[in-house]
């Protein structure tokens, strides 16, 4: 019998696995780097996200309901089998990992995004190839990314699914009817992780209905021809694959945002609870809202919004103003040049660029979540002066690589260019992109900046404090409201069931659960905790205030609520 011959390896699979090792080497090299300055742990959300994942296990009253329901809960769900570890717990390494693995895919993912939107039907020629790795070596590179992608934080990991969705989403335009589904897959992901994903999940969503019924409508037969119709068995059987493939990519796409709105009405009696909510970003803003204040810049304003959201993802590519510039216009060069080949009257009707509007999704997004949900983003050089939420700019990062990576495409596919010209304009972008992602490394990326600035006093109480929380006895238990300062428990090494905490309660029984153990601690301290650990205007400052507990210690540091330390019994 004679042998099967062996599959030759595609070329690109070799890339992708070459790829796959750089962008891992870079993960974990910069892990480590920041791991060892103490930058993992920066971020005030980084420690929150742990500790969300954490107390599903380690808790009083440990279960799922310990997500919450602010933060969307895939990344709580990836972080805890690394956070089992008490050790990874507390450095935080536990919460990199996923975003750290989502890191190496989207890199990967640049690459088929590249090839199946660029490429022709079986085109692999160099053009592709050296756009493919221009658009992968851009998105990898840019060194806010690479931080961000070392922290618990969700970006790296998001971006992943949001740029697998739309590979996937590519193929299925050029007549893959099972890419469909695995886009629909990468989107429920994305909108359990991000609320970014459930505008982009809409966005797809609507133009899958809309093409299907627009390719469907010329072609519908009639009178005669319907009968014809019916018997062909073939054209009837790739019509029904073709809807039930939608009809499954809208069920799953769907599911998530479902699911989450489910459970939100169960638990909270509030199917919204996460957008108006005392814990949304909209309460959040109305508790900072001083009467005359105008707000944070771009609220009611569409306009502006979208300033500050473009501001925020020139700051995360190029430190110099001039260099920031250049990126817009290189993007809509890219996007003329995108357009101009998406034409109809190519000879290739499948060679269609259209799909990677979906990159430009986080703009009318922001846009609007500044104007009207409350999210603010500060920028250093603009009013008000500040540092907050610029990390968001990240999330145009796809669409800044894929820019380049067509005006490469473009340059080496000319034929107006001599083969030195379009080394040239080769170069050309790289050494623009090179220049770019230099000047931030020079300096200090904005997202890492933004964390030091934000996080420099409250580091510093969380750290006297957990000097403090050492010194505790092995089996006491603790009072303390979690919400703002679970991080000083994190690096004392307290394990969260020997804590009473706002989690401690029926979140069903609304307003409040006089039975829960979390109200029964704060009538009574003295009879279910041994220590009480009260931040100025908590909900455990306001309850022990007047009951003249022994005091243990009294911190404060500029620019943090006072933290006093008492001994209940």
């Amino acid at each position: 019998m004679p042998k099967a011959k062996p599959v030759a390896s595609s070329p690109w699979n070799s890339e992708l696995r070459l790829l796959a090792w750089l962008a891992t080497c870079v993960s974990v090299i910069a892990f480590l780097f920041y791991f060892k300055r103490g930058d993992v742990l920066l971020y005030g959300d980084a420690v929150a996200h742990i500790n969300i994942a954490r107390r599903v296990f380690d808790s009083k009253t440990p279960g799922l309901l310990q997500l919450g329901t602010v933060w969307l809960p895939l990344p709580h769900l990836l972080m805890i089998p690394f956070l089992i570890s008490d050790e990874m717990w507390r450095r935080g390494a536990g919460g990199s990992i996923p975003s750290m693995i989502g890191y190496v895919f989207g890199v990967i993912g640049m690459l088929p995004l590249t090839r199946s939107t660029l490429g022709r039907s079986g085109d692999s020629g160099v053009s592709v190839h050296v756009a493919a790795w221009t658009g992968a070596l851009v998105f990898a590179a840019n060194p806010n990314l690479i931080y961000m992608q070392s922290t618990a934080m969700g970006e790296s990991l998001y971006l992943a699914l949001f740029i697998w969705a739309v590979v996937f989403f590519v193929k299925w335009s050029r007549g893959e009817a099972k890419a469909l589904t695995k886009c629909g897959l990468c989107l429920a992901g994305a909108c359990l992780t991000r609320y970014d994903g459930w505008f982009l999940a809409a966005a797809m969503t609507a133009v899958v209905l809309a093409r299907s019924w627009y390719i469907r409508q010329p072609h519908r037969p009639r009178g005669r021809a319907a009968l014809q119709g019916r018997v062909s068995g073939k054209k009837e059987t790739g019509a029904w694959v073709a809807r039930a493939s939608i009809l499954k990519f809208v069920l799953i796409a769907g599911a998530a945002p479902a699911l989450w709105l489910a459970y939100n009405g169960i638990v909270y009696g509030n199917p919204l609870e996460f957008e108006n909510g005392p814990y949304s970003a909209k309460a959040i803003e109305r508790k900072t809202h001083v009467e005359g204040n105008p707000g944070h810049p771009g609220s009611g304003n569409v306009l502006l919004s979208t300033r500050y959201f473009v501001k925020s993802a020139e700051d995360n590519l190029a430190e110099n103003e001039g260099l920031q510039r250049t990126w817009i216009l290189l993007v809509l060069v890219a996007l003329v040049a995108a357009v101009l080949r998406s034409r109809p009257n190519q000879a290739d009707a499948a060679n269609t660029s259209w799909p990677l509007l979906f990159l430009l999704v986080p703009l009318p997004f922001y846009a609007l979540s500044v104007a009207y949900g409350g999210v603010p983003i500060f920028i250093p050089n603009w009013w008000p002066f500040s540092y907050y939420n610029v990390r968001y700019g990240l999330q145009l990062t796809p669409a800044f690589a894929m820019a380049a990576a067509i005006l490469v495409y473009v340059a080496v596919r000319s034929q107006a260019l001599g083969r030195r010209l379009k080394l040239a304009c080769v170069l050309g972008i790289l050494v623009f992109v090179a220049a770019s992602y230099f000047s931030i490394w020079h300096s200090v990326p904005i997202c890492l900046k933004e964390a030091q600035v934000n996080m420099r006093t409250r580091t510093q109480l969380e750290t006297e404090l957990a000097r403090w929380l050492e010194k505790l006895p092995a089996d006491s238990t603790l009072l303390m409201y979690l919400g703002d300062h679970v991080g000083a428990v994190e690096r004392a090494g307290i394990p969260l069931q020997r804590t009473i905490n706002e989690g401690n309660h029926r979140v069903w029984k609304q307003p409040v659960d006089p039975q829960g153990l979390w109200e029964r601690a704060l009538a009574d301290p003295t009879k279910y905790a041994d220590f009480v650990l009260a931040f100025e205007g908590d909900p455990v400052w306001q309850a022990v205030h007047e009951k003249r507990l022994a005091e243990i210690v009294e911190i404060r540091v500029t620019g943090q609520p006072c933290a006093i330390l008492y001994r209940a019994r």
